[in-house]
C-alpha cells in the first residue's frame, strides 16, 4: 500500500541524516488543501534532537528520495510532512478498486482464527440479542478471511441445563401442542414463572435436569428430542436469512463430561466450597466462580473450559474470539485465567479473546426471556420488513418481498455495526430504514445507483476510460477509494467494523454529489464511469464485509 512505501522513503531519509525513531507515523489530514498523507515524524524529532520542527522537516524532505506516486511534498508552518499523491496514482487506484478482490490483504496469512458467536439455546427463543451477536461476528468472521486467515465460524448452544429443564416442565404442563420455536419460548416463560413460585415445581424441574443430564432413556427424551429439533430448525432459517453459514456446531451436552474431567484433573487450580469445586478469584482482582456444583455436575464454567480444548481438537487456532453480550465481561475474565492456568503449557487463555458488545434496546426497554416479554429476531426483523414494504410501496420493483428482507436486514445489520461494539444501540426504526443519510439501505441505494449508470453507459455503447482527461480536477471520490484497503485492516486490527461504515457513508454521500453534479453516461464521459465503476465495487465489497447484500433494483 501506498502508505507503506511513504513511511520507508522517510525511514530512509532519517537514515542518511542518522535519526532514529520508533514508529513513523502516517495519518490522512482533515482538510485536502493539507495533502493526502501527513507525517509529525519532525516534530517528535525535534523535541529530541533540539531542533526547530519546521526547519528539520525541510532536511528530511532534502533527503525524501520522492515516490513516482507522490505529486509533491510540503511542510506546513508547524513541522508537519504533508504528502500530495498525482493524478496517476489516483487513475491506478480507481482501476485497481474496480477489481473484485479490492480491499484484501494478506496481514494475517498464515494465521488460523475460530470465532464463535450467536450461541442461542435450543427451547428458548432467538431473540434481538442473538441478531446483535451474529451481527457482529459474522461481519469479523469475513474482515479477518479478507485480511488473509483461514477462519472457521462456530455456533455453541446450550442442549442441556436448568433451562431445558424449566421448558420441558413447561410443555408438559402448559396443555397446549408444541408446533414452533414461538410455542417453545411460551412454555419456557411458563415453566420459568412457575419455578420461582411453585417448591413442589422446583423439584419436579431438578429431577427433570437430573433425567437428562444423566441421559437415562425417560419420559423427557421424545419432549426433548422433539423441541431441539424444532428449535434447531427455525436457527438455521433465520442464519440463511442472515447470511450467515457456521462451519461447526458445539453444544454444551457434548462438552460437559470431558470439562468435569479438566476440572478434577486440576484440582490444584480450584478449591472446595461447601461440596461445590470453585475458582477463588478475588487473589488476582476477580471473583468466586463455581466448576463443579454439589452434586458433581459441570457448570457453565466447566464446560467452557471443556470447550476450549475442543475447539482446538477441532481448528488448531492461533486465535479464539468469543462475541456475546457484555454483561457477561466479568464471568469471561474468571473464565480466561483458568484457562490460562489449566491449559499453560497450551497457551489456549493467551490464545482466546473475548469481546463483549453492548445492549440493542427498543423504544418498549430491555427484553427478559424470562418473563416472556422477549422481543424474537425473527419479529424483529419482520417489523423492520413491514415498514420498509412501506417505504417501496410506490416502486416497481420485481421480487419485492425478497428485496424488502434484504434491505431490512441491511438496516438492523447497519445499525448495529456504525459503531463501537461494547456500546449499546438505541435502535430507531425510521432512521434505519432511510434511503437517505447514515442507513445501510442509503448504501445499498447508492450502489444499486451506481450500477444503474453503468447499465444506461453501457447499454449506450459508452467505454470504461483509464486515462485522466486533460484538466482534470481530482474529486474526493478518488482521494477516498485508495484508503479502503487501509481501512479493512484497521477494521480487523481494531476490531471495530464501524471504520468500514463510517468510510462508506462518506464515500456515497462524495458519490450521490458527483452524481447530482456531473453528466456521466455520455460520449467523453469514459472516466467518470471508471470512478463510477469503483464505487460500486467498493461499496459491494465493504458491504459484504458487514454482512449485507446488494439487491439489483431497489
Amino acid at each position: 500500500m501506498i502508505g507503506d512505501i511513504l513511511k520507508k522513503s522517510i525511514e530512509e531519509a532519517l537514515d542518511n541524516l542518522s535519526l532514529e525513531t520508533k514508529e513513523v507515523s502516517l495519518e490522512h489530514p482533515t482538510l485536502l488543501e493539507h495533502g493526502d498523507y501527513s507525517s509529525n515524524v519532525a516534530l517528535v524529532l525535534a523535541k529530541i534532537e533540539g531542533k526547530n520542527p519546521k526547519e528539520l522537516a525541510e532536511l528530511i524532505i532534502e533527503n525524501i528520495k520522492r515516490p513516482e506516486e507522490v505529486e509533491k511534498i510540503e511542510v506546513a508552518s508547524n513541522g508537519f510532512i504533508n504528502f500530495f499523491l498525482s493524478k496517476d496514482f489516483f487513475a491506478k487506484s480507481l482501476k485497481e478498486a474496480t477489481e473484485k478482490d479490492f480491499g484484501k490483504n494478506e496481514s494475517l496469512k498464515d494465521k488460523k482464527i475460530i470465532l464463535e458467536y450467536t450461541d442461542p439455546n435450543p427451547f428458548k427463543v432467538f431473540h434481538i440479542g442473538h441478531l446483535m451477536s451474529n451481527t457482529i461476528g459474522e461481519s469479523l468472521s469475513r474482515i479477518a478471511e479478507y485480511t488473509g486467515a483461514e477462519t472457521r465460524r462456530v455456533n455453541y448452544q446450550g442442549d442441556v441445563g436448568l433451562h431445558i429443564a424449566k421448558a420441558i416442565w413447561g410443555i408438559k404442563n402448559i396443555g397446549e401442542e408444541i408446533i414452533t420455536e414461538e410455542d417453545l419460548g411460551k412454555a419456557y416463560a411458563y415453566g420459568a414463572r412457575k419455578f420461582e413460585e411453585d417448591v413442589s415445581v422446583q423439584s419436579e424441574v431438578v429431577e427433570i435436569n437430573r433425567a437428562l443430564y444423566s441421559k437415562e432413556d425417560s419420559e423427557y427424551k421424545n419432549v426433548y428430542d422433539k423441541g431441539k429439533e424444532i428449535s434447531l430448525e427455525a436457527f438455521e432459517k433465520i442464519y440463511e436469512r442472515l447470511g450467515t453459514k457456521f462451519d461447526h456446531y458445539f453444544f454444551e451436552s457434548e462438552v460437559g463430561d470431558f470439562g468435569k474431567e479438566v476440572v478434577e484433573k486440576h484440582r490444584s487450580v480450584f478449591l472446595e466450597s461447601d461440596g461445590a469445586i470453585v475458582f477463588k478469584g478475588e487473589e488476582v482482582g476477580l471473583h468466586t466462580r463455581v466448576f463443579l456444583n454439589s452434586h458433581g455436575i459441570p457448570t457453565y464454567e466447566a464446560k467452557e473450559l471443556g470447550l476450549a480444548k475442543i475447539k482446538h481438537d477441532y481448528f488448531p487456532y492461533d486465535e479464539s474470539y468469543v462475541i456475546t453480550a457484555n454483561e457477561i465481561n466479568d464471568y469471561f475474565r474468571v473464565l480466561i485465567e483458568v484457562i490460562k492456568r489449566v491449559y499453560e503449557k497450551e497457551g489456549f487463555g493467551e490464545k482466546t479473546i473475548h469481546l463483549g458488545h453492548g445492549m440493542l434496546r427498543l423504544p418498549s426497554g430491555k427484553m427478559s426471556s424470562r418473563t416472556g416479554d422477549v422481543v424474537s429476531g425473527e419479529k424483529m426483523l419482520n417489523e423492520i420488513k413491514d415498514r420498509v414494504l412501506e417505504v417501496m410501496s410506490e416502486r416497481e420493483v420485481d421480487n419485492r418481498e425478497k428485496v424488502a428482507d434484504i434491505i431490512a436486514v441491511s438496516a438492523f445489520k447497519y445499525s448495529i455495526l456504525r459503531q463501537a461494539i461494547g456500546k449499546d444501540v438505541i435502535f430507531d426504526f425510521d432512521k434505519s430504514i432511510s434511503f437517505e443519510g447514515d442507513s445501510g439501505p442509503y448504501l445499498q441505494y447508492t450502489y444499486v445507483r451506481a450500477k444503474s449508470v453503468l447499465d444506461i453507459a453501457k447499454a449506450k455503447g459508452f467505454k470504461i476510460e483509464e486515462n485522466t482527461p486533460d484538466n482534470w480536477q481530482v474529486t474526493k471520490i478518488e482521494k477516498m477509494i485508495y484508503r479502503f484497503p487501509e481501512v479493512v485492516e484497521r477494521a480487523w486490527t481494531e476490531k471495530a467494523p464501524q471504520y468500514i461504515t463510517t468510510f462508506l457513508g462518506e464515500l456515497a454521500g462524495n458519490f450521490n454529489s458527483f452524481y447530482a453534479d456531473e453528466r456521466i453516461a455520455e460520449e467523453g464521459g469514459g472516466y467518470k464511469l471508471l470512478i463510477t465503476e469503483s464505487v460500486k465495487n467498493t461499496l459491494e465489497n465493504g458491504l459484504y464485509l458487514l454482512g449485507i447484500e446488494v439487491p439489483d433494483k431497489m
